[in-house]
């Protein structure tokens, strides 16, 4: 499956990758690739065989998920159709409560002790995901874990899902997108291992150039 999702979103060019000419994300941190989830709702194929692929991981990985919770804004169209798909409720966790009506920030009906699955479109250091999970256990859900899209499988994120007590399961990551990449001819195969080393250390440019 993580080959199959891999190459679906490479196809719609959902992720892309420019080592030569690196990305500059908010942080200011430079990155080889970039990553537009949103893309897959516009390609009706690839759509659907995430949608159902997520379906099918909450299914089998939380068969105790009663609620799905979608992250702002990227996730939120992924819990609904796959919520849809299971026959569960959905909703949606904002990023701050809204400057007025009732003020919410999670969206949709949401009980006390309900078991919640976050849907997610990608991680990187995982911060925006673990905001959203502090906000449903205030609420009192027990977060069973996360379905993401796509991660980065970077270290600090890693570090700071375990120290949560989360549980991450993603549909593809950057290794196996990296590889599909080279296999697919769109990257140079001595790419491969720049990207890695981008993936090991994000703070570390030295992989800029084909130093690496």
């Amino acid at each position: 499956m993580k080959t199959e999702i891999a190459k679906g979103l490479l196809s719609i060019g959902a992720v892309f990758f420019r080592p030569d000419e690196p990305f500059t994300w908010a942080s200011g941190i430079k990155s080889p690739v970039y990553c537009d989830n949103r893309l897959i709702l516009t390609a009706p194929a690839v759509r659907d065989m995430v949608e159902n692929a997520i379906a099918e991981t909450v299914k089998r990985e939380f068969p105790e998920c009663q609620v799905l919770m979608g992250t702002s804004t990227a996730g939120i169209a992924h819990a609904a159709i796959a919520g849809h798909i299971l026959g569960l409720p959905m909703g949606y966790v904002r990023s701050g409560n809204k400057d007025h009506g009732r003020r919410n920030r999670i969206e949709g009906k949401l009980e006390a002790g309900e078991k919640v699955v976050i849907i997610e479109d990608l991680i990187s250091t995982a911060g925006s995901v673990l905001d959203v999970a502090d906000a449903l256990r205030e609420a009192g859900a027990e977060v069973l874990g996360i379905v993401s899209i796509f991660t980065y499988g970077m270290k600090k994120g890693l570090e700071r899902l375990a120290e949560a007590g989360l549980r991450n399961v993603s549909l593809t990551d950057f290794d196996t997108i990296a590889a599909a990449a080279a296999e697919t001819g769109y990257i140079r195969p001595e790419d491969v291992r720049r990207l890695i080393a981008f993936r090991d250390d994000p703070s570390d440019e030295s992989w800029i150039g084909g130093a690496r």
